[in-house]
């Protein structure tokens, strides 16, 4: 199933399971998202996007997996509710309410997952992923260029 290590196959179908039940806005993203939209890249961990609240409501969900609990974080370039699972052996990194710096040192707006999100079927599921041209975007924002012409240069060849 792509390129995805079987581990984090078992790890997302449980990420399915919980969380399709509940109301929850939430996509993947990162290069778990990219290889669920074919990218041929190396997958870590399984990063997922959500509202502040979300991030919280997660936590709740999967508390038995905590291994860095959810809270507010800030970073130069970067701003959200940050924590992180560990299911199966697999990471799990939430992020919520997610805010790049600006240029001019503003925030932007939080990420409206929603907005962005697209679905990939994923065995029997379907799997609520980030848009690549939004992760083009959100790279470039981020000064990383190089990940960004990648997802770009994917995009062109589709």
């Amino acid at each position: 199933m792509m390129n995805l290590p079987s581990e984090h196959q078992r790890v997302l179908h449980a990420l399915l399971e919980r969380l399709s039940p509940a109301v929850i806005p939430w996509a993947i993203t990162g290069s778990c998202g990219f290889a669920l939209h074919g990218l041929p890249v190396t997958v870590h961990d399984i990063d997922i996007q959500t509202s502040d609240a979300g991030a919280y409501a997660i936590a709740r969900l999967f508390a038995e997996y905590i291994i860095r609990p959810v809270a507010y974080r800030e970073s130069p370039t970067i701003r959200s509710h940050l924590g992180a699972l560990q299911i199966q052996g697999v990471e799990v990194e939430i992020m919520g309410h997610i805010q790049k710096r600006l240029p001019d040192g503003d925030w932007e707006a939080p990420v409206d997952v929603l907005r962005h999100r697209c679905w990939i079927p994923f065995g029997d599921w379907r799997a609520p992923v980030l848009s690549l041209a939004y992760e083009a975007q959100a790279y470039e924002r981020l000064g990383r260029a190089e990940r960004a012409r990648m997802l770009r240069e994917w995009m062109a060849r589709q």
